[in-house]
């Protein structure tokens, strides 16, 4: 994987993808350079004008790009049913389960899910779950699902998965990136038990300069904070096209294993696409599986197709 780059994408004519959270950041760059290899990408974004914006964006960049917007507010699991009943494609070939909140005041989304855990994990759970019969329908289909380093702060707490007890935004935002990964374990562990070719793989962008670090100061009206934030991401953070590599790299580089978690070469920081250390407990078959049934549970979307 050392010096792997965007021009290691194959040709991807005739396939669709879709990327949530793709007006900006790593998920815009992973769109771009999906549709910049021939790729029918689907932006799922929260707002439809900022989504929209980066479809024309994509568009002055690689005029020959096919892309599109469609409304998808992870925060709201009518939205996502709604997405999923919309879906007008018989295949899909890619899910990048990307966009996410970080370390936020405490807050519910609209179903009466703390923020982070609600957007970063069950959302996404959802919509892979509306979206999989889709998927396996798809040869050599593949769900890439973005996790972060920091998940390594914090397991999950499956008797307060939604912090009621006690809020660290911190520690909430650990927790729903290890959901992530315990997700991809499970779903990677129940593919296999049902003889299907869909990859489940994960990755990280390392530290890169999104817009994700500022949206938590923003929101209070911490200006100072928010200004320290954007120092570090200008000093030491890769740029979200290099972020953006090992997920591309997740998404379309042959022989990907089910249940891999790609992220930058150098420290997990930065770097070309690697193998990725993470915390053992994110490997553990009996915290995968109280995590589905419990996701299963909260969301009301159930993996007929995968049941145990």
């Amino acid at each position: 994987m050392v010096g792997w780059t965007v021009d290691g994408v194959s040709d991807w004519a005739g396939r669709i993808a879709v990327v949530t959270g793709a007006n900006s950041g790593i998920g815009y760059v992973t769109a771009r350079e999906l549709a910049r290899k021939g790729a029918r990408v689907v932006l799922a974004c929260r707002s439809e004008v900022r989504g929209n914006a980066a479809v024309d964006r994509i568009l002055a960049e690689v005029p020959d790009a096919v892309a599109e917007c469609a409304r998808l507010d992870l925060g709201d699991l009518r939205s996502v049913r709604d997405f999923a009943d919309r879906f007008p494609y018989e295949h899909l070939d890619l899910l990048v389960n990307n966009a996410g909140v970080m370390a936020l005041p405490y807050g519910t989304t609209a179903d009466g899910f703390e923020t982070q855990f609600g957007v970063n994990h069950l959302g996404h759970f959802a919509l892979t779950g509306l979206l999989l019969p889709t998927l396996l329908a798809t040869a050599g289909a593949r769900v890439v699902t973005v996790s972060s380093e920091m998940h390594a702060m914090a397991n999950i707490d499956i008797r307060d998965l939604n912090s009621e007890r006690r809020y660290r935004r911190w520690v909430a935002y650990a927790r729903s990136k290890t959901a992530n990964l315990l997700f991809t374990h499970e779903l990677a562990r129940r593919l296999a038990a049902h003889g299907s070719d869909v990859v489940a793989a994960a990755a990280h962008p390392g530290y890169a300069s999104t817009n994700l670090q500022t949206a938590g100061p923003r929101m209070e009206g911490r200006r100072l904070v928010g200004r320290l934030v954007e120092l570090g991401n200008r000093v030491l953070a890769q740029s979200a096209e290099a972020g953006a590599l090992p997920v591309l790299y997740a998404a379309t580089a042959p022989g990907v294993r089910p249940d891999s978690f790609t992220g930058p070469s150098f420290m997990m920081w930065r770097g070309a696409p690697a193998p990725s250390w993470r915390a053992p407990w994110t490997l553990n078959d009996a915290a995968g599986g109280r995590l589905w049934e419990a996701s299963e549970r909260l969301t009301g979307v159930t993996y007929h197709a995968l049941k145990a």
